[in-house]
């Protein structure tokens, strides 16, 4: 599957768990075997790109409260 271009209409999803403070990521999946990152206050900005698996590992250890915090 090839990717696509990542617009407003790409399928960006907020998470559910998100509040009203505005510091939230919200993810979009452009192609199969890429899942993207982007700030939600900043839509034309920077996007990180994950394989599935290392996004799935991430959300899994974050939802689990597996993650170090500094």
């Amino acid at each position: 599957m090839g990717s696509k271009p990542l617009t407003a209409e790409s399928g960006w999803h907020k998470s559910s768990h998100s509040g009203p403070n505005g510091n939230c990521v919200e993810v979009a999946v452009p192609a199969e075997a890429v899942v993207a990152v982007r700030d939600s206050k900043d839509p034309a900005g920077p996007r990180l790109h994950f394989s599935p698996a290392a996004w799935q590992a991430f959300a899994g250890a974050a939802g689990g409260d597996r993650l170090a915090t500094a």
